[in-house]
Parts: C-alpha cells; structure tokens; sequence
C-alpha cells in the first residue's frame, strides 16, 4: 500500500555542468542532506544537490524523534521553534520495562525529546535550504564519482529525467545517499556489519483506542512494539517477533501487527485502516572512512544501526553540522585542508559508539536467557540510584554528552560541547552561533550602557575590537562577553563544540588562538 504524497515547489535546475572550483555536490536529500546543503549555501557556498526521487516529500517516514543536541543544532540555525511548532514534546523516554530515561535534568535548554515524523523535519530543513539558494536536481541519478586530483575537483556522473545523461564538477562532494549509497560504493568503501534483527514488521495505521503515553515501547517475552504518532491521525507500529523469522519479501497482513502489539503492548489499540504494511531488516554497519579525497560520506550512507534510542537521523544531523562549517572554512580560504580530516577522527567515534549502543539496547529487550534477564533487571535497578551512570546514559542517548578529541595539553573544555550560556546584555550563545559564526565569549564585562554584542562590531571598546571587525573577522566571529563573573575565555565553534579555552588570557594568546581557528 502508498501513503499520499505531498508537493512541494522546489527550484528547477540549470543547464551547466560545472558549478566551479568552490562548490559542495551533496547527493541525497534527506534530512542530512538538507542541513548540510542548507548551511553550506548559507554560507555563501554554491551547492547543488542531487537527489533521485521525485519533487515530493512523503508522509511515510523512517524517524520520530528529535533529541536535545539536535534541537539545538535547530537553534542554533533558528529553526528551533519551528519543529517545536508541529512536534510534540516528550520529557521521559521509555526503552523497555521498567528502564526509562528522565530528560527533565538535561543540561540543555532543551529538556525533552521532540516527537516529530522526519518529513515535517524534511519541510524545515528544505525551506531553509531553497531560501538560502540551493540548486535541486530532482529525478537524477548518481550513477558514477571520479576524482581528478590535478585539478582539485570532482566530477559526478549523473542520469536525469528521461534518461538523460550529465556531468556535474565540484571542488567537493558528500554521499548522503542512505544505507545503498552510491556514492560510497563509487569510491569503493565496504560497509561491514551484519543484520542484528531480521522480519520487522512496519504499518502505519489508525487506531479506534488512544494509547496513554506519546511513545509506546515494550518488549515482553518474544515480541517487542513501539508505536508513534505522525501527527494527521494515523500511527506508525513497529514490531518484531522472535519466532517469526521470515524473508523481507513475505507478505504482511494487519492480523499479523496486531498480534505482535498484543503481546508486547498488551493491546492492539484497535488498529485499522493500514496505508502502509511491510518487513524490513535492521542492520549494523559503518564504513571505516568517512573520507577519500574529496568525497565525504554522512548519515545512513556512512552508518547504520538499530532505531532503539531513536538516534539514527539525529546522528546523521550531527554528521552534517560537524563537516558543513569545516567545507565552508576552506573553501573561503579560512583554514586548511587538514581541517577536513578532523571530520573522521570527530564523527567516527560518535558512529561507532551510537552503533553499540543502540545494538545493546535491542539486546537487552528482547532477553530470553536468564543471565541476559538478570543483567536487564541489574542494569534498570543501578540507572535508577546511580546518578552520574544515569546521567552518561542520558547524555549519550540526547547526544549532549558526546565530546571530540583535543590535542595534547589542550584546556579540559576543549572539544566539548557549549551549552546555551547567557550572554551579558541578555544574549544568548545559541542565538550568537546563527549565521555559521564562531563566537569568543571573553570575561570582560560590558559597558553599563552596552546592547547585547552578539556581533563583533559592536563590541565595547575593551580590546576585543580587534578579534571581530578590526581584524576582518565579522563575518565569522562573534564577540560576547559571559552574563556571570567567569574567567575562562571560550571560543566556541560554529557547531557549538569548544575550539579553544583559557584562563585569563592576555590578549596576544587569545588572538593567537583566533588566527589559528577562525583564520
């Protein structure tokens, strides 16, 4: 069965075939895609982006949630209100049983997980990608990826609509192209891994019974449900019966649904009415680089995982704010290339991690063995009283607990995660950070009549004049000052992470550090 699609008018494509030296190919228009195409052109980047499908967004959809880290990569970009909007906030996420992880003390401005189907996060990211002037090629292809090293670019075979064939060049390209990415098999990546739960079932259905919490999720005996609103009556259902075990291509009927949402939900809920019914199976995989040459891999393409946690397209999103502000940096002429690699030591770890976690999470639902039944009930009872191990895990399933490494002898903030500080003249930083910026918070305080100085040009005249505008600077660097009496001086990248940190540091050292990070 199809879902009804939805239209949405997007640009048209030009005829040439070479966007310059200074442009980003993205292929894939998910929401990975989205983001990182959509910083890109904001950032004053020429991008096209390629994607196969037609000029629609579907109302079917992969993902529901959206964690705190990534709302505030939403915010950052001022697009938070806009999926708080038409999402529905969720304070508690229940994994299974009595295990279940209480967001209300994130360390986040962001004190929930939104729950939203990836299409309405697609519409956001594709308004915000379209105004910033993204060129779309709909119904095109990737058929091929040749990187030509002599000359620093990148050319992209691709077949149009109709059947037309067509050569696109760009100084870089990214795969965003999902599990079956061509684009990492045109530059001859494996993707190892396995199948960790085969025969899932999926519908999406109405339902005669309202359950009592936003997202249901058990797992009991052999069977295990999870149940989502999309928001326009209907509910998604996933499931899963350990004893049956059968080929993706195996009809499904409702019957089946329903029997599988019994046993782990204890209800059907009244089910009716399925626009959408099929198996697929899950796997674990991720590729060993995210990086050949000039071609970058996010998202789906570079990792997959069990959707426990609800962190898949949430990781795929980091994977795009981490590379865009790096892609735009050189391709100014802001930093070097070695920039780049950073992409791969960074978000590699991250995947792997999430790849383990969310895998050990399906495992211990659907236990049967009694050790694995014991080290379920061991495991619910010390996240219940131990607080900092409760913590680790809420930080690493919101994505706010995730760090990036730092060289050797770095300040212990360095590589970490900024959250939303206030900011003297009430500011904010996630407000400063829009616009891909990066910003220095300094401990000198403001004039007693100063505005809010999330723009370097503004700046009281207490020296840091010369970090913004004085220096050629502000279009990419905001200087603010702490709300409180801190004395750390942070500069804080574009994605929110901290490129540099000190003590009361003069100010030769801090524009030493300027010049070697924002350029």
């Amino acid at each position: 069965m199809n879902g009804t699609q939805h239209a949405n008018p997007r640009p048209g494509s030009g005829s040439g075939s070479d966007s310059g030296p200074g442009s980003v190919i993205v292929v894939g228009s998910g929401p990975t895609g989205l983001l990182l195409a959509g910083d890109l052109a904001t950032a004053g980047i020429p991008v096209t982006l390629v994607e196969k499908r037609p000029r629609r967004i579907s109302n079917l959809s992969r993902a529901f949630v959206l964690h705190a880290r990534t709302l505030e990569q939403f915010d950052a970009r001022a697009l938070a209100e806009d999926v708080e909007a038409v999402g529905r906030p969720l304070d508690r996420l229940r994994l299974f049983g009595r295990l279940s992880v209480d967001l209300a003390d994130l360390p986040s401005r962001f004190r929930h997980l939104l729950v939203l189907p990836q299409y309405e996060v697609e519409k956001v990211l594709e308004r915000r990608a379209v105004a910033a002037g993204v060129e779309f090629r709909h119904e095109t292809e990737t058929t091929g990826v040749r990187q030509d090293p002599a000359q620093d670019t990148v050319t992209v075979e691709v077949r149009g609509p109709g059947g037309k064939t067509e050569t696109l060049r760009a100084a870089y390209v990214v795969g965003a192209d999902g599990m079956h990415s061509t684009v990492r098999e045109a530059v001859g990546l494996p993707f190892p891994g396995r199948s960790a739960i085969r025969s899932v079932v999926l519908a999406d259905v109405r339902l005669a019974e309202q359950p009592e919490t936003l997202l249901s999720v058990n797992a009991v005996g052999d069977a295990f449900a999870f149940l989502a609103p999309f928001g326009d009556g209907y509910h998604r259902v996933i499931g899963w019966h350990r004893g049956r075990n059968v080929p993706d291509s195996e009809p499904l009927h409702l019957d089946e649904v329903k029997e599988i949402t019994r046993r782990a939900l204890g209800r059907d809920f009244g089910m009716h009415d399925p626009r959408w019914l099929s198996r697929f199976h899950s796997d674990e995989r991720q590729v060993p680089a995210y990086r050949v040459g000039r071609v970058f891999l996010a998202g789906d393409a570079a990792h997959v995982h069990t959707p426990a946690g609800g962190q898949g397209m949430n990781t795929g999103l980091q994977d795009a704010a981490n590379l865009s502000w790096k892609l735009a940096a050189v391709l100014h002429g802001h930093a070097g290339s070695g920039l780049l690699d950073t992409y791969q030591s960074e978000r590699h770890p991250v995947g792997r991690s999430v790849l383990r976690s969310s895998g050990g999470i399906v495992r211990l639902a659907m236990a049967k063995r009694p050790w694995t039944l014991a080290l379920r009930a061991a495991l619910t009872t010390v996240l219940d009283h131990v607080g900092p191990l409760r913590r680790r895990a809420t930080g690493h399933i919101t994505g706010v607990g995730f760090r990036y490494p730092a060289p050797r002898g770095s300040h212990r903030l360095t590589g970490t995660r900024v959250p939303d500080v206030a900011l003297a003249g009430g500011g904010r930083l996630y407000e400063a950070l829009r616009g891909g910026r990066f910003v220095l918070i300094t401990p000198h305080a403001p004039t007693p009549d100063a505005a809010p100085t999330p723009d370097a040009s503004t700046a009281p005249a207490s020296g840091t004049e010369a970090y913004g505008a004085a220096a050629g600077r502000e279009d990419r660097l905001a200087v603010a000052h702490w709300a409180s009496g801190r004395r750390t001086t942070l500069l804080v990248r574009p994605d929110g992470y901290v490129a540099w940190a000190a003590e009361d540091a003069e100010a030769a050292r801090t524009a030493a550090a300027l010049a070697a990070h924002v350029g």
